[in-house]
This record gives C-alpha cells, sequence and structure tokens, in this order.
C-alpha cells in the first residue's frame, strides 16, 4: 500500500495494456453505430416458443432484410426474444404488415415488445449532440476541479489530471465496444452515450474524492515529499472506494446477466466503465499528479522536443 505512487511506472504500463488494442480498433475498424446514429428500424418480438437466430434471418431474407443485425435473448427460460435491428422500416406499412405475417407462419406466434424508426437526419443530429454533450461535460469537469483546488500550489495540474483520467476509462470502454463490434458485431445507441457521461461522472467523483485527501494532507504535511503525501492519501481512501465501487459492480453484473437484452450493452458498459474509473482514480489520476511533481512530465516533454529536433536538420545555406 504505501508503494502505490513509486509503482507509478508499472500502473501506467498496465494502462497501455488495456487501452491500446481498443485504441487499435478504433482507428481501423471505428465504433459499430446503430440505429440511432445511422437511422433505421428496432423491432423487439417475443415468441412462444423458442428461436434460432436463422429462422429470423430466412424470414427478413425474403423481404430483403438479409443484413439486419438479430439478437436472440431469453425470458421465461427459453430463447424466444429476438432483437432485430434492420434499415428503415415504417410503422403501419403494408411491408411490415406482410414481414408479420411471415413471422408468424413461418416461426409462430408472437408478442411485439417495442417497434421504433429513426430517420438518417435524425440519426446524424443525436450523434453530433452526443459528441458536443461529451465535450461539453469534459470542460466543465476541467474548470469545476480547477476553482476547487484552486487553493493548491497547481490548481490546473489537478483538473487535468482528472480529465486525463476521465479520457483514460472513457477510451477503454469505447476500444472494448469497438472490438465487440468488430468480432460479434454488436452496436451502440443513444443509451451507449447515456452510458459514457455516467462513466465520466463517476471516474471524476472518485477521483476528486482522492484528490480532496490528497489536499488536506498537503496542509497537515503528513510527509516531508510529495509522494509520501500521495501515497498516505491513497491509504487511507483505497478501502472506501473499492467498497463504493464493488456494491456498484454487484448490481451492474446481475443486471447484465438477468435484465433485458435492450439494456444489456448499456449495463455491460456502465460495467466497465465503473471498474476502469476505480483503477484510474487510485493508479493513475494521482500518480499524474507525483509524475508531475517530480519533473518527470517535463523531462518527457524535453526528450520528445529535442528528439524532433535532431530528426529534423536545419536547411543548409
Amino acid at each position: 500500500m504505501e508503494h502505490l505512487a513509486s509503482r507509478r511506472h508499472t500502473w501506467y504500463l498496465i494502462s497501455l495494456i488495456l487501452i491500446v488494442p481498443g485504441l487499435i480498433s478504433l482507428l481501423l475498424f471505428g465504433l459499430n453505430l446503430g440505429i440511432d446514429f445511422t437511422g433505421g428500424t428496432l423491432w423487439e418480438l417475443k415468441f412462444d416458443k423458442s428461436i434460432t437466430t436463422q429462422e429470423v434471418r430466412n424470414v427478413l431474407d425474403q423481404h430483403g432484410y438479409g443484413n439486419a443485425s438479430i439478437q436472440i435473448s431469453s425470458e421465461g427460460g427459453s430463447n424466444n426474444v429476438a432483437l432485430i435491428r434492420m434499415k428503415e422500416l415504417t410503422e403501419g406499412s403494408p411491408e411490415k404488415q406482410v414481414m408479420a405475417e411471415s413471422f408468424t407462419n413461418e416461426i409462430g406466434p408472437y408478442t411485439e415488445l417495442d417497434f421504433s424508426t429513426v430517420g438518417g437526419s435524425v440519426g446524424q443530429s443525436i450523434r453530433n449532440r452526443a459528441i458536443l454533450a461529451i465535450f461539453v461535460a469534459s470542460i466543465a469537469i476541467l474548470a469545476y476541479i480547477a476553482f476547487a483546488f484552486r487553493n493548491t500550489q497547481n490548481p490546473a495540474l489537478y483538473g487535468i489530471a482528472a480529465i486525463t483520467g476521465m479520457l483514460h476509462d472513457v477510451l477503454f470502454v469505447l476500444g472494448v465496444f469497438s472490438i465487440l463490434g468488430v468480432l460479434f458485431d454488436v452496436e451502440i445507441d443513444a443509451l451507449f452515450v447515456t452510458a459514457i457521461l455516467t462513466v465520466i461522472g463517476f471516474s471524476v467523483h472518485d477521483t476528486i474524492v482522492v484528490f480532496d485527501r490528497i489536499r488536506e494532507n498537503l496542509g497537515h504535511h503528513t510527509d516531508p515529499t510529495f509522494e509520501g503525501v500521495v501515497n498516505y492519501s491513497l491509504a487511507q481512501t483505497i478501502v472506501r472506494s473499492l467498497n463504493t465501487s464493488l456494491t456498484v459492480v454487484f448490481t451492474l453484473f446481475a443486471l447484465f446477466l438477468f435484465g433485458g437484452a435492450s439494456t444489456q450493452y448499456f449495463v455491460l458498459a456502465l460495467l466497465l466503465g465503473v471498474i476502469i474509473g476505480t483503477y484510474s482514480s487510485i493508479f493513475n489520476a494521482a500518480q499524474i499528479l507525483v509524475s508531475w511533481e517530480t519533473g518527470e512530465i517535463q523531462r518527457l516533454f524535453h526528450r520528445i522536443t529535442s528528439f524532433g529536433r535532431k530528426a529534423s536538420p536545419a536547411p543548409q545555406r
């Protein structure tokens, strides 16, 4: 416990191992956007018997919707719920009525649990607003933390460290969902944006608790070195942070296992975010403060800029 800050390079390496695969996937493949962002129809059907993905796809193929995404889930002990994401289909249209009859005739009776359609222009507007919401939240958090820690020696540093930890968490969740989109065709929707904003709030909340204890211990001069103060502060807060996070993790895990298919990936995003947010507030955000105070970050920037100057020799006259 007392060596958490002194092992910060190990924590940084672990973070890189967690984030880099997802970043590569994001750069190469991006995110598999759902109908909320691209436009289309979400159709959720509950059949009276167990069904398979192939049965549902056979019906969709007959009507030109073979590229639809199909997710089968269990309700009442059998795989009888189909969540279909497809190109735009209008409610009440003859095309939908014919397709509904095909489902009944070829698979069996069913109950329509949900049917929602989003136009392409609306999806683009939702996507732009989602990006704006995350950007505004980040700026507001940075400004608030800098104000809250204005009595410290470097208040902006606390805000930057908190934002860095927050970006660490967001990139991890985005990377995981990018990989899931490639491997399992998992799509993200508007609920995913809600999950990301919730992860941001949880991550920063946990980080502020740690930072506040560091500020208090700096005032009490609990250790002659800044690294020692951070170690002491983490020792005081780590059990509280873990206990708080574990109660949330247990609840989300139960929802993920037994909740409905429509919220399964929303809960998964929250679950991943809470776990990585707890990690970053203890093992990343606080360690960034130490790295700055010891001059490690400044020396790293100096080496990078020096290497850049050497790599670009001055033109000869």
